[in-house]
């Protein structure tokens, strides 16, 4: 079976994340160690233990949940003698998920890739103040009429698509009074609903352009090498391998739409039958079926799942 392995975002952090992991595996305990000794920072006890709150803060969420995913990648390798590069066609990670990703195809070290995430979040939350942005799902609408809702919502502010999820679910984002004016004309235009979502800032649009100059300038820093998997990028919904070309990328994330649902159609075009999700929660395994019906989908985030998956 020819397999991808995708890597989930923001949204899937819960207080126990990775414990079962870490009591499991040595080799998850390591991975938690090295990321908290590269964050100076006792995110480990803060995932097993919360507080959620606290948890939920995009500067902690980002590198908890890459952690989670890096340490389900390793033991996959260490513990159950598989070879990434042979068992995965393309690797792919929804907004975060991108560095995860990239890690556990080695292109960045663990180190970098924790705080690369610390950085983003704290840059991210300090983009925009609290109160000022806000992000939306619009159910039922294609990107296409998510992106005209929000052009015409936004009248001299900031309104954009930012996520295309799923056929049906488009999340857009960006100055809180035109996302209200985007739930809005949604309602008149006779899509099923559009909620805001409970989320610190306005994610993936130009008023994220502060967040997206400091990881320029991080990311200029940072030793990036060739993916052993081709990467599938978010902006492009493409592959990319080239180092300055995923730096580059990474940068443009910042503010550029994630097109999950056309990167999942690239893959199965590629000839991918089942997406692998490595990490916490179950979301994008859940998107997958929406996107294509005959993708199958399987999540590894507990070590049962790890067990079932390497027996299969």
């Amino acid at each position: 079976m020819i397999r991808a392995f995708v890597f989930p975002g923001q949204g899937s952090q819960a207080v126990g994340m990775g414990r079962d992991l870490a009591d499991a595996f040595a080799t998850a305990r390591d991975v938690f160690g090295e990321v908290d000794e590269a964050l100076k920072q006792k995110l480990s006890a803060l995932m097993f233990e919360g507080p959620l709150d606290e948890l939920t803060l995009t500067e902690n969420a980002q590198p908890a949940l890459m952690a989670v995913s890096v340490a389900v990648a390793r033991v996959l390798e260490k513990d159950g003698g598989l070879d990434l590069a042979k068992a995965a066609r393309f690797v792919a990670g929804h907004s975060l998920g991108e560095y995860s990703a990239l890690c556990a195809a080695g292109a960045l070290t663990l180190a970098d890739t924790a705080r690369l995430l610390k950085l983003r979040g704290q840059s991210m939350q300090r983009a925009v103040p609290v109160g000022v942005g806000a992000m939306a799902a619009i159910i039922g609408a294609d990107f296409e009429a998510a992106r005209a809702i929000a052009q015409d919502a936004a009248q001299g502010e900031v309104c954009t698509a930012a996520n295309d999820n799923a056929p049906g679910q488009v999340v857009i984002s960006g100055h809180k009074t035109a996302v209200e004016r985007a739930i809005a004309i949604a309602a008149e235009r006779g899509f099923k609903r559009a909620v805001l979502l409970p989320v610190s800032a306005p994610f993936h649009c130009p008023l994220m352009q502060p967040a997206a100059d400091a990881m320029a300038e991080a990311l200029a820093g940072t030793a990036i090498q060739a993916p052993r998997v081709p990467l599938v990028a978010n902006v492009i919904a493409s592959t990319v391998t080239d180092p300055a070309e995923i730096r580059r990328l990474l940068v443009e994330q910042v503010t550029g739409s994630v097109r999950w649902r056309e990167s999942v159609l690239f893959m199965k075009e590629q000839g991918v039958e089942q997406l692998v999700e490595l990490g916490a929660g179950k979301v994008l395994a859940g998107m997958a079926k929406r996107i294509d019906k005959d993708m199958t989908a399987v999540s590894l985030g507990l070590p049962a799942d790890i067990d079932a998956f390497l027996k299969a």
